[in-house]
């Protein structure tokens, strides 16, 4: 396969790495970007792993809850531009979509588009968006959740927003779920605990591990405990629960949860984010 500039260039993006590091990882891999970053990091290279999102998207990002608190809907309205995703216009539009969504049930981005919306499917009224303002307007994400208590949370003016379920809804839990909410937005953990983490992805991370060992040398009888270590730390960095709370570096987000009641726990979040 042919590896481009082109192709050369977005890795670098991507990764930071150098041009020749790039188009080398690149060439062993095929041509397959993620491919060549899991190369890198194999390598022993510091990547920023910027893998979701990689086109840089302008829009505006609404979470809300239903009145009770135990639905909430995270909606993605993307646009060309930011001049028009900083318009009131275009965020009350998006606000809307979002209520359509949690009014009507709603649970993925097909159903929204042939929903109702004053006299015409929310796709039409896409289309009158486009012809007016002349640009590409699309729902680009679309993620409910429910729990005993949902609580909402909207960072960096509408770039990025979080929903949090918990399994209990009592005095003081909902100001802890913002926290926790604030927490997930900062550092986009991949899932609640390690057992939520998917198979493939620790297997990946385990051989990452394993050949980040043999690149420093490291004995062969003792390569697998290393992998297993960094498999660890890496739970303990992407796992919101094992998470250092951003509040409190001293603790976990498990341990502040504990705190406020041993069964307090969270059973499912979303994070949308633009780019």
């Amino acid at each position: 396969m042919t590896i481009t500039a082109k192709d050369v260039n977005e890795l670098r993006k991507q990764t930071g790495a150098g041009l020749m590091d790039c188009k080398k990882a690149l060439t062993e891999s095929n041509g397959d970007l993620d491919a060549a970053i899991d190369y890198l990091r194999k390598k022993g290279q510091k990547v920023s792993q910027l893998r979701a999102g990689r086109e840089a998207k302008e829009g505006v990002v609404i979470a809300k809850t239903s009145d009770d608190r135990k639905k909430g809907i995270v909606l993605q309205l993307s646009s060309e531009t930011d001049f028009v995703a900083r318009n009131q216009e275009f965020i009350d539009f998006a606000s809307s979509l979002t209520d359509l969504a949690m009014s009507k049930g709603v649970k993925s981005i097909d159903e929204l588009l042939d929903t109702d919306y004053d006299g015409a499917t929310v796709k039409e009224k896409l289309s009158e968006k486009v012809g007016a303002i002349g640009e590409n307007i699309q729902v680009a994400a679309l993620e409910e959740l429910e729990g005993e208590l949902v609580v909402p949370y909207i960072h960096a003016g509408n770039k990025i927003g979080v929903l949090v379920a918990m399994n209990k809804s009592e005095n003081g839990t909902s100001d802890l779920a913002k926290d926790v909410a604030m927490q997930i937005a900062a550092m986009n953990p991949i899932a609640i605990d390690e057992s939520d983490v998917p198979e493939t992805v620790k297997e990946r991370e385990f051989q990452i591990g394993k050949e980040q060992a043999v690149a420093e040398g490291k004995p062969e009888n003792i390569v697998e405990k290393i992998a297993e270590g960094k498999l660890k730390k890496y739970y303990k960095e992407n796992t919101l629960l094992n998470q250092q709370f951003v509040k409190d570096g001293s603790k976990t987000v498990k341990e502040v949860l504990g705190e406020k009641n041993k069964e307090l726990t969270i059973i499912g979040f979303k994070r949308v984010a633009l780019g």
